[in-house]
């Protein structure tokens, strides 16, 4: 790794040891926005990572566990297992995929002789992007320039589960030109829950609605946040209500990849199409 990199990823030289990452690209970055897979890749590899995606990956399992299917949801996890426990770490842009492999796959596979230990050995090696960055890879600036005033969500399976909090805001506190206005209730659900906005719809679009306020509220240009899902709701909620407040991954400010459509924007509709 030259000097250059290491200047401009603003990394420490401990950090710089080469390590191979298996980035978990999930299916919502998968399906509705391979870009925010490129920025987790590009950011990757400014700190120092040789990045495999696996073709074979497939869904982590969490929208059959979290409604009840413990037999399909251990078979996608023995399959993730098996397919990311090559890599030194597993790197996953969502905190909510994030905490399914590292927090729920050593509880559903426990009584498993065989498979219990390869799962809590995987979920030892699994983080969410901005925890890696920063606390594993050392992290504390990029080189990236947005002249826009941002505000954050903490989305719920990040904050509590992975303890991720500072660490967006540490990097995007490096982005030249750009002001983050905090959030009220910046820690309080959007709503999504994956299957919970199905299975109560109206307590989540009153949810929602209470975030979008909020949201509008910072007078921001920008609302950014680390999960797909919630980043997929809000956007839904603000462009019903007119809103110009642009949506983007947190990765694809720190990476410098904003020359795309935003989340919701026709013209990232259009592209999916």
């Amino acid at each position: 790794m030259s000097a250059d990199v290491e200047d401009k990823a603003g990394l420490p030289p401990r950090a710089l040891q080469p390590v191979t990452v298996g980035l978990f690209a999930t299916c919502l970055v998968d399906m509705f926005r391979p870009s925010v897979g490129f920025a987790t890749a590009r950011l990757l590899e400014a700190a120092g990572c040789r990045v495999v995606v696996p073709d074979a990956q497939t869904c982590c399992g969490q929208p059959a566990y979290n409604s009840g299917d413990r037999k399909d949801a251990r078979a996608l996890a023995r399959d993730m297992i098996r397919l990311f426990e090559p890599f030194d770490y597993v790197v996953v842009p969502s905190g909510s995929c994030g905490g399914m492999i590292s927090h729920h796959y050593p509880d559903l596979l426990r009584d498993d002789p065989d498979w219990g230990p390869r799962a809590r050995r995987l979920a030892a090696r699994c983080y969410e992007l901005m925890a890696f960055l920063v606390d594993v890879r050392g992290m504390d600036a990029v080189t990236a320039r947005l002249d826009a005033t941002v505000t954050y969500h903490d989305s719920c399976s990040g904050l509590r589960e992975l303890g991720v909090k500072a660490q967006p805001r540490r990097l995007l506190d490096s982005v030249e030109g750009l002001t983050l206005k905090e959030l009220t209730g910046a820690e309080d659900c959007c709503g999504f829950g994956g299957t919970f906005c199905v299975k109560y719809p109206d307590i989540s679009g009153r949810m929602v609605s209470n975030k979008v306020a909020d949201i509008r509220a910072t007078g921001a240009d920008m609302l950014l946040a680390g999960d797909m899902g919630c980043l997929l709701n809000m956007a839904g909620r603000l462009k019903r209500e007119g809103s110009t407040v642009q949506i983007r991954h947190v990765a694809e400010v720190l990476a410098g990849m904003t020359d795309t459509a935003p989340i919701g924007d026709t013209a990232d509709t259009a592209r999916r199409r």
